[in-house]
C-alpha cells in the first residue's frame, strides 16, 4: 500500500459579500434561500462582490470544509490534508 501524501493541488477561499434590499431586516436561511429571495422574492439583490480571495494549503482546505459540515473526500482530500484515495 502507498504511503500517503500530503496533496500539491492548489485550493483556494473565497469569501462573497451580497447586498441585499428589503422592506424588512433579512434573514439569511441558505444560498438556495437568498437566490429565489432576490430573484422572485421581495427583495433586490445587488451584484456580488469579492471580499477575499485567498490561496490556502490541503491541511487548512480540509479543517475549512470541516468546519462547513463538509468531508474534506469532497475535494479528494482526508482529514490530514493528504491526498484521499478515490
Amino acid at each position: 500500500m502507498a504511503k500517503a501524501k500530503l496533496s500539491e493541488r492548489k485550493f483556494y477561499r473565497t469569501v462573497i459579500q451580497v447586498e441585499v434590499l428589503s422592506e424588512e431586516p433579512y434573514e439569511f436561511n441558505g444560498l438556495e434561500q437568498l437566490a429565489q429571495d432576490v430573484t422572485s422574492g421581495d427583495c433586490s439583490g445587488k451584484d456580488t462582490t469579492i471580499i477575499d480571495n485567498q490561496s490556502v494549503t490541503a491541511p487548512e482546505m480540509a479543517k475549512m470544509l470541516r468546519a462547513q459540515g463538509s468531508d474534506p473526500g469532497f475535494l479528494g482530500l482526508d482529514d490530514e490534508g493528504m491526498e484521499a484515495e478515490r
